[in-house]
């Protein structure tokens, strides 16, 4: 068959004048744009150059920290503080500062337990669920989110240790680990408590890994941009010799790929088997097998509640805008509609269960939340977790900064009062109408949760010290200069 410019010769040949076949195509395929309703908002706006996105990065650790810094430091120092010498104090006194008690043997510990591990899990599904499946506006949120993980199980690993009263003995190989001691005595390895163990360690090792990994790139542009030896040889210490080379981001990305294909189980059985606390045992209100599901949503929707309630602010106060922009914002609070919608379903399904089960016990251990003496509690997390969510139907309302970052301090009370309503509800009226009791929480039980979140930001407000708060190198990835079918990429005409 001739092609288009041999036909157009002999026409000029056989004539002098070309004539149109029928078949001829232009030499050029022309792509018409898309709608303008179709074209999505970028991940980086204002067309910044690579140079820019590393300098806004970089500078947060390398300038002096704004003015705000160190008071907000001092404060979350102070708390931290607060919380390890409440520890000593309940270690040296006993569990009897507690306000917990017979019939609720579990109370505030399990509660903040659960819900500091809750708070870790958008980190993990950010950086390798969302990986696994090319989700490229998870580049500017990943690193944090990573990094509030690590935090979050920081915080979490306290609570289990020391609830166990002689954290001597929680601690003792024999007791948490199968080693055998002078006694013979051997862990209990039917018990969920010893799962959680084997559960958390290793999603927190995993979760470490997997952040550090992601650093070394940035932590080697740290290295090269740094001006004093100690934060050359620091940096350039753990950058573990990357060069940049082609062979060393083969590895790295040969790496990232198995950390993120170890991680994504990790996200669906860690929450899973904190949930088997509850759902392996007989107690009305726990025994029930809607519990991993449930509590994997409910671990989701609170992981991206705390990444809005700290990267918003984060935006605001280094002028981050640019790179965490408002699609940013209105895909995570998307997320948070979905998990929330699921959460919901979950509260509403646990009451048919009960009811559709035909046990009494159960029946009553439902009817008790929302109406005994706890109803406060049952409704605060029923108006947090089902009915905030819903005001981002509104694309107006989800794409507000301000907005958003009050329903994620909502959706944060919630999910605390979520583990609270599932915990206490559940023990403080047993069988027998003798064995009822009320728990009220004691002053050190307030403080040593307070404390807590100082610990958490003081980690968080170091992280962004002397650490790139985003993922400089992912970042670069989705601009238009890293795109090879993009003018400003290198490409040439029209494809």
């Amino acid at each position: 068959m001739a092609t288009t410019a041999t036909r157009a010769t002999a026409a000029h040949g056989a004539g002098g004048k070309a004539t149109k076949h029928p078949h001829d195509v232009p030499p050029v395929l022309r792509v018409a744009e898309p709608p303008a309703e179709l074209a999505r908002e970028a991940l980086v706006l204002n067309n910044r150059s690579l140079g820019w996105i590393t300098e806004a990065i970089a500078g947060i650790c390398e300038k002096p920290m704004p003015k705000w810094w160190w008071p907000v430091f001092l404060l979350s120092a102070g708390g931290m503080t607060m919380m390890f010498s409440l520890v000593a104090y309940l270690i040296a006194t006993g569990v009897g500062v507690w306000g917990l008690n017979q019939p609720a043997a579990w109370a505030w510990d399990i509660t903040n337990f659960v819900f500091w591990i809750g708070i870790g899990h958008a980190g993990t599904l950010i950086s390798a669920v969302l990986f696994l499946l090319r989700q490229k506006w998870r580049t500017s949120i990943n690193r944090a989110a990573e990094a509030m993980t690590l935090f979050a199980v920081a915080c979490a690993g306290i609570f289990p240790v020391v609830h166990t009263g002689r954290v001597w003995y929680a601690l003792y190989p024999g007791f948490l680990f199968p080693v055998p001691n002078a006694n013979a005595i051997w862990p209990q390895f039917r018990s969920p408590l010893l799962w959680d163990v084997f559960a958390v360690s290793t999603y927190g090792t995993v979760s470490l890994l997997f952040w550090y990994v992601g650093l070394i790139p940035d932590l080697a542009t740290l290295r090269d941009r740094a001006r004093t030896l100690i934060r050359k040889f620091s940096y350039g210490l753990f950058a573990l010799g990357w060069t940049g080379s082609n062979r060393h981001w083969c590895n790295y990305e040969k790496a990232y790929l198995i950390f993120a294909g170890l991680s994504t189980p990790l996200v669906l059985s860690v929450h899973s088997i904190v949930s088997f606390d509850f759902a392996v045992s007989v107690v009305p209100g726990w025994h029930t097998t809607i519990f991993p599901p449930y509590f994997v949503a409910g671990a989701i929707f609170s992981g991206f509640g705390m990444v809005l309630t700290l990267l918003i602010p984060m935006r605001a106060l280094f002028n981050l805008h640019d790179i965490i922009t408002t699609r940013h914002i209105e895909l995570m609070c998307k997320v948070l509609l979905a998990t929330g919608s699921i959460v919901g379903y979950a509260y509403g399904m646990e009451f048919f269960i009960a009811w559709y089960g035909g046990s009494p016990y159960e029946l009553y251990a439902f009817k008790n939340r929302a109406f005994g003496p706890y109803w406060w509690a049952y409704w605060s997390m029923i108006s947090c977790n089902v009915i905030s969510p819903h005001f981002f139907w509104s694309k107006y309302l989800r794409t507000s900064p301000v907005f958003v970052w009050v329903v994620s301090i909502f959706v944060n009370i919630g999910m605390w009062f979520e583990r609270f309503v599932i915990i206490v509800t559940s023990l403080h009226r047993d069988y027998l109408p003798s064995s009822w009791g009320y728990f009220t929480p004691s002053w050190v039980d307030v403080f040593t949760f307070v404390g807590s979140f100082g610990l958490f930001m003081t980690l968080f407000l170091l992280f962004i010290r002397f650490l790139p708060a985003i993922a400089i190198s992912e970042v670069k990835n989705v601009t238009p200069q890293a795109d090879p079918h993009h003018p400003l990429g290198g490409a040439k005409g029209h494809h």
